[in-house]
């Protein structure tokens, strides 16, 4: 089982990302380089890194199993101002260069928003844009996200997701996200189905990272609001089916459920969940006190 979940990038990098998954009792996890959000970065320092390496060693964590997420703020599905658009290119291009640095082998992209665009044509962007981006330079493959459908998101189905591999001119592969999957109306109920077209479509050598997510939503929704493990519309079991599921075996599972706290409004009363919910599916026991327990581990 290759599992683990979301973890920072703070003053110690990679480091600090490292120290915290193995704190969950991962032996894996995915960060994002800098703030989600902004363009802000700190160039990546060397001896951090080596010494990260060097503690993933100690600790099995295999470095080609690691993740990094790309920016939010990269949009490159639409064009109507260029600088914008351009700007998305170059960013995504240094996030690139900073994951080869680090020795990172797969970062997550979301495919893109059409906002006012037609979805052809901005499906077309994101093919122009990617095509800009790859270069073969960068040891990094880009995994693009199956998405919700919430707005005006691209890559919601298969066919879209087929459509943008088949046409950038360097390999590309794929993030599944059971959240997303059971928001844009995939029923993970048959998951052992979507598989089955997945791969006759696009083919399951291309699935590298799996983000595992119950979602607050019921199916079809495209609302992305993802739940704790057990505590949401797909349910522990179909969730464990999806992680266990021998054909997805050597593929790395990432948590991405929500911090959880006694009072869900007071911010520094929440904790993260990963810790418990690892506990819970290398466990395969659902614990229906995971907050309780929680609370009682960080207070």
């Amino acid at each position: 089982m290759i599992i683990g979940s979301h973890v920072g990038f703070g003053k110690d990098q990679l480091l600090g990302s490292v120290k915290e998954a193995i704190s969950y009792n991962a032996n894996t996890f995915m960060f994002y380089t800098g703030a989600p959000q902004n363009t802000m970065r700190k160039e990546i320092d060397e001896n951090l890194t080596k010494e990260a390496q060097k503690i993933m060693v100690d600790n099995n964590i295999e470095i080609s199993k690691v993740i990094c997420h790309a920016p939010y703020i990269i949009n490159l599905a639409n064009n109507l101002d260029l600088d914008k658009w351009q700007f998305s290119i170059n960013f995504l291009k240094e996030e690139l260069r900073r994951c080869d640095i680090l020795g990172i082998s797969y970062m997550v992209l979301h495919p893109g928003s059409a906002v006012s665009l037609p979805r052809n044509e901005a499906l077309q962007n994101i093919i122009d844009a990617l095509n800009l981006v790859l270069d073969g330079s960068s040891k990094c493959k880009i995994l693009l996200e199956t998405m919700a459908g919430k707005g005006t998101e691209l890559g919601i189905n298969l066919e879209e997701i087929k459509k943008i591999i088949d046409n950038v001119r360097y390999p590309l592969g794929v993030c599944l996200d059971t959240c997303h999957l059971n928001d844009s109306g995939v029923n993970l109920n048959n998951f052992e189905e979507y598989l089955e077209k997945f791969d006759e479509q696009i083919g399951l050598d291309k699935i590298h990272c799996i983000h595992i997510n119950d979602s607050k939503n019921n199916i079809n929704s495209h609302k992305d609001r993802h739940e704790n493990i057990g505590y949401g519309t797909i349910g522990f079991d179909n969730l464990l089916k999806i992680i266990y599921n021998e054909k997805l075996k050597n593929v790395p599972k990432i948590l991405e459920t929500p911090y959880v706290g006694k009072d869900i409004l007071d911010k520094e009363r929440i904790y993260p969940p990963y810790k418990f919910e690892i506990e819970m599916i290398l466990n395969k026991q659902f614990d229906e006190k995971l907050i309780e327990r929680i609370n009682e581990y960080y207070k």
